[in-house]
């Protein structure tokens, strides 16, 4: 095995390029991210783009630009380079195809001539006769004769790898001792028909030539493992590995039905949080704690706390589920942990089109500032900001019909003018004062602050719920919420 930690740790984080970016992704890199950084080590972002029909020039530019609004930074990779450049398997196609030979040259993998008809029928007979399914071996030690007769027959054949008979064992960082028997792990394709090399040679390839000591990935790899370890040996032979790094398992993260969360599921997708207006530091937290945790007693915490306490040996292996009322429950104490200046510079992009139904013109600066402060404790995501506001930019509230209903029962009417007296004879520099005339205007008509205050919240904001009454009135002004008061009353009159 490769270095421990402590010595000089390098891990990767190599993704494709396939449409958005999924939060069991994101898990991964945190991880990577977490590990490189409480070790003083290095971090090598790598893009595996080696399949042309999937992978695409948006994907690669939408992936940088996801990790880059999360905060991740890395020590090589795009845009920054590095000792091992190019970090773009597509890029690298010829550094494959030479080893490819090397393997093929010292006996390490051979050409197998095998049709897939051919493969499934071995394989449904072997399945049949209660035998191993894997690939049988069958062109493991093919004769001149048979080679050439097999060329002669048109066919073209993929190079696979020759499995060393013997049990392979390794201590996974989070699951322990692993073993694997030769019977189920059969040889396997490296390089296609046409030449192009498949995942299985192009991703250890890499990471020996990148020198990585830790690999960190998802569970879903883990069958893939005893065959990497084996390549790995074949390539310190060949002076192209420094020896085999180690393993760690991620757990699967699990969504809706206990189901493994996948790229097709909605709330996979990153661009769904950003969209949705989830702090990158809010929605970090909450990720970390798919499968760790800082302490049993502390769920909120910093990028800078995990990472100094992150220890791939704490990692759960077992399944962690995806909960997005806790992950807005998090994400809400992160929003209220922000000084007020950056709370309302972050909230900028959902205060202005396509998000907000005001005209330009019609935003006030002065106002966005002075309820800003009472906004900040109500939200869980930053796109909530817009309806919680809507009232203090637009020309008339939008009223909610079901909101209407539900406060403006018979003696509204009343209550209202009432309120609308005391309001106009109060000190609007005070929200005390205006929470003072409400709650004499209640009085009047025998109803405490809940009930009284009701009808004047909706007649204003056009919601039953929002942002503290009072001091939205005082930010809101005397001339406009009478005026809201007044048309609410000919509503109801009408």
């Amino acid at each position: 095995m490769a270095s421990a930690p402590g010595s000089s740790v390098r891990v990767r984080f190599c993704p494709s390029p396939t449409g958005n970016p999924h939060v069991g992704l994101v898990r991964t890199a945190l991880f990577n991210w977490a590990f490189a950084k409480h070790h003083q080590g290095t971090l090598v972002f790598r893009i595996e783009d080696t399949d042309a029909a999937r992978d695409s020039e948006e994907s690669y530019d939408q992936l940088l630009d996801s990790l880059r609004w999360l905060g991740f930074d890395w020590d090589e990779g795009p845009e920054i380079g590095g000792p091992h450049a190019p970090y773009r398997q597509s890029q690298r196609m010829d550094l494959y195809a030479d080893v490819a030979r090397k393997l093929l040259d010292a006996g390490h993998a051979y050409h197998c001539y095998c049709s897939q008809e051919e493969l499934d029928t071995r394989r449904d007979a072997a399945r049949a006769a209660g035998r191993p399914s894997g690939y049988d071996g069958h062109c493991r030690d093919l004769t001149e004769a048979q080679v050439a007769e097999y060329k002669a027959q048109g066919r073209t054949p993929i190079v696979r790898f020759r499995m060393p008979d013997e049990t392979i064992t390794f201590t996974d960082l989070v699951r322990g001792e692993l073993t694997f028997t030769p019977e189920n792990v059969p040889d396997f394709g490296i390089v296609r028909a046409n030449g192009a090399p498949l995942y299985t040679l192009v991703n250890p390839v890499d990471d020996a030539l990148m020198e990585i000591t830790h690999v960190l990935r998802g569970e879903d790899l883990l069958s893939s493992t005893p065959r990497q370890i084996a390549l790995y040996k074949a390539l310190t032979e060949l002076g192209i590995a420094q020896g085999t790094p180690h393993f760690g398992h991620l757990p699967y993260v699990m969504g809706e039905g206990n189901k493994k969360l996948s790229k097709r599921d909605p709330e996979s997708s990153l661009n769904l949080y950003r969209e949705r207006g989830f702090l990158p530091e809010g929605l970090l937290n909450y990720l970390s704690l798919l499968g760790w945790s800082l302490s049993a007693d502390q769920d909120i915490f910093t990028m800078d706390e995990m990472t100094a306490a992150f220890d791939i040996a704490d990692v759960n292996p077992n399944p962690a589920r995806f909960d997005l009322k806790k992950a807005e429950a998090i994400n809400a104490d992160h929003i209220r942990l922000l000084d007020v200046k950056d709370f309302t510079e972050r909230c900028a992009p959902w205060l202005k089109a396509p998000y907000a139904p005001w005209s330009p013109q019609d935003f006030d600066q002065a106002r966005w500032e002075a309820i800003a402060p009472h906004a900040q404790t109500r939200l869980k995501v930053l796109s909530e900001i817009t309806d919680n506001v809507d009232f203090l930019f637009l020309p008339e509230p939008a009223v909610d019909e079901a909101s209407w209903t539900k406060a403006m029962k018979e003696g509204s009417d009343a209550l209202l003018t009432t309120a609308r007296e005391k309001l106009a004879a109060a000190d609007w520099t005070s929200a005390e004062s205006l929470k003072e005339a409400v709650l004499a205007a209640g009085e009047a008509h025998g109803l405490k602050l809940g009930k009284a205050q009701a009808p004047v919240r909706v007649a204003v904001t056009g919601r039953t719920v929002g942002l503290p009454l009072f001091e939205s009135l005082e930010i809101l002004g005397k001339e406009k919420t009478l005026a809201r008061v007044d048309a609410a009353l000919a509503r109801l009159a009408a």
